[in-house]
């Protein structure tokens, strides 16, 4: 192996040019180690297995040749993929480990557990392929993670698991369909210290809109529990959205949403047995509030910037809070291969008719889509998928990859805007409505229905096909104009979607709609909370205001969100706002609303506008 052959490197002797012996996501951990903790960003210890060691492992057990003849087999058809996939995982799974990459693995995880003050440190033990996390292909999940490994017998097998990963069915499909060369394509494995978030937090957290390529925005997902359940988007997380331009501000909280998410699962440390983690249902009371405070969601959103600096790049991170100590971390890096490689094009899509509304959910993407329900329960049912379907199903993860490419849109149960099925349908340019929490109750294989994701940040699934008008404008091509052109706003959520078109600000957004749209509840049912006598808006409200600590703090809280969202999309251009005109009968829709307002003849000369703001009522 010669003088150059280095089995292990510690992440902070290493940098983002040396992928091609720690692959994208443990060079980006050396690169983050050695840099970023300078500027006061923590990163977890920890250290990389080399490419060169895993290339050692297959040659010491003379794997070459049979790996080469099984993916011949696979790609002749001769095998089914299954079959010789499943061969060369055992090939890896029964070879022995060479001496010395046993002895440098085991001193390596020794001196870690020195440094960290523990016998058997728990570590997370990471897949990292030289052919991931790259600008243009980002392998989301297609190969092992393991968490809470302790002790160096434990450590070792994970290792090989990894190894084995490399030849998971899914990525060796998608390898196949990227272009990349299976036997030039090595491992490495990271070996770092775990946060406690099994009883803390973590999550994800983009430096960029994930819908939109919107610039100035961090997207934090965060819940209770280990990171997984983000990512594997098995739940429904806590999701904020921070203003980039004012975190230098002191004197503001540039936090423009915060949404609770349900957070009903959580993955937390097991012990004895196979698995070294497991699922168990949230607590009541960590469901009803935020993982995070406005003073660590802006320090995660400081720590993105600065990040997303040093890079260049829009990043795509993973972040955890030790239950401990309260500490928070970075404990991965990776670019962001969506909206940064977007085509700075404008496509519409204009619903023209449409059926009953279902059910909604988060919409991923910006197009629609219609077509027939396949609803599966497993990625193992991939014969019963037609091409051209619209997938609905729980969760997805890397197994369904080969089912979602055949789809023409996708809905899940479960899941944020980080969660596979978002970040798969982006990459596939599917529309996608995740985290419906009924969808695969209410849709059954065989249904006609739309998947609109062009209303905003909620998508929405319309029965049967509807009519849609498709526009394609690229921004480039758009003429100068002499006059001065702003837009009108009405929806908040859709704010971040113009914000490529070349307009000098906005003309209008109307109050009332942000009251309508987001807030809901009428302010007097939230003053007079304990005044309420309809039960079911009490119901409702008690709902909507979780996580928040007053109900009239919810009104200000939501208002404030939605006016800083349509703001933020054309700063620093002018935005003006036209302050609620609600007349009484609309008024009193609003959730609660019915006891506090009068009924009128003529609403349109009554109690509204600045009737209202004199009254003493």
């Amino acid at each position: 192996m010669g003088e150059e052959f280095k089995p292990i490197v510690w992440f902070s002797e290493e940098g983002s040019s040396d992928v091609a012996q720690l692959g994208g996501k443990n060079a980006s951990l050396g690169e983050m180690t050695r840099t970023m903790r300078t500027a006061g960003i923590p990163v977890p210890d920890g250290f990389g297995i080399t490419a060169a060691a895993y290339w050692s492992f297959i040659d010491e057990n003379d794997l070459r040749n049979p790996i080469s003849a099984e993916l011949a087999q696979i790609k002749s058809k001769a095998v089914p993929l299954e079959i010789g996939a499943s061969r060369i995982r055992k090939m890896i799974g029964g070879a022995q480990y060479p001496h010395a990459l046993t002895d440098s693995v085991t001193s390596a995880y020794r001196l870690l557990c020195e440094r960290a003050g523990a016998k058997d440190l728990d570590v997370a033990v990471r897949s990292s392929a030289t052919a991931e996390d790259l600008p243009d292909a980002s392998f989301a999940g297609q190969h092992e993670s393991f968490l809470n490994i302790r002790g160096d017998k434990n450590l070792l097998e994970a290792i090989r698991r990894c190894f084995a990963s490399l030849f998971a069915d899914r990525a060796i499909i998608y390898r196949e369909n990227h272009g990349f060369e299976h036997m030039k394509v090595g491992l490495s494995v990271g070996i770092q210290r775990m946060v406690h978030s099994d009883r803390g937090a973590a999550g994800v957290m983009f430096s960029i809109d994930t819908e939109t390529g919107f610039p100035n925005t961090v997207l934090i997902n965060a819940s209770f529990g280990l990171g997984e359940a983000v990512v594997q988007g098995m739940i429904d997380p806590d999701e904020y959205v921070v203003f980039k331009p004012l975190l230098t501000e002191s004197a503001v909280t540039p936090i423009i949403e915060k949404t609770l998410g349900t957070k009903a699962r959580k993955i937390v440390y097991a012990s004895g047995g196979r698995s070294t983690t497991r699922a168990v249902n949230t607590a009541k009371d960590e469901r009803r509030r935020f993982a995070l405070d406005n003073a660590e969601i802006l320090t995660l959103a400081r720590w993105a910037v600065a990040i997303e600096s040093h890079y260049r790049r829009p990043m795509d991170m993973e972040w955890a809070k030790d239950g401990d100590t309260g500490e928070l971390f970075i404990v991965q890096a990776r670019p962001e291969t969506v909206q940064s490689r977007r085509e700075a094009a404008l496509k519409t899509y204009t619903l023209k008719a449409k059926g009953p509304r279902l059910l909604s959910g988060l919409a991923i993407g910006e197009a629609v889509a219609a077509g027939t329900v396949c609803r599966l329960n497993s990625s193992k049912e991939i014969a019963k998928f037609k091409d051209g379907s619209i997938l609905v199903t729980q969760i997805t993860d890397p197994d369904w990859v080969p089912i979602m490419r055949r789809a023409v849109a996708i809905i899940t149960d479960h899941g944020g805007r980080t969660s596979h099925a978002a970040i798969v349908s982006r990459e596939l340019g599917l529309p996608a409505v995740v985290g419906t929490g009924n969808a695969t109750a209410l849709l059954e294989s065989g249904r006609k229905i739309t998947v609109s994701c062009a209303e905003g940040d909620t998508g929405y699934v319309y029965e049967g096909i509807a009519e849609y008008e498709q526009g394609d404008t690229l921004i480039e091509n758009l003429p100068a104009t002499r006059t001065k052109v702003m837009l009108n706003m009405a929806n908040p959520a859709a704010a971040m979607r113009w914000w490529r078109l070349p307009a000098d600000g906005i003309g209008l957004a109307r109050m009332e709609f942000i009251v309508g749209n987001q807030i809901k509840i009428h302010p007097m049912a939230l003053v007079r909370f304990d005044e309420l006598k309809d039960t079911s808006a009490r119901r409702q409200i008690s709902r909507l205001t979780e996580g928040f600590e007053d109900k009239t703090g919810y009104f200000v809280d939501k208002l404030s969100f939605g006016i800083a969202r349509i703001a933020a999309s054309p700063y620093p251009a002018p935005v003006i706002v036209r302050m609620s005109d609600f007349k009484t009968n609309e008024y009193a829709e609003l959730i609660g609303g019915r006891q506090f307002e009068p009924k009128e003849e003529n609403p349109m000369l009554g109690w509204r506008g600045a009737s209202r703001y004199y009254s003493e009522g």
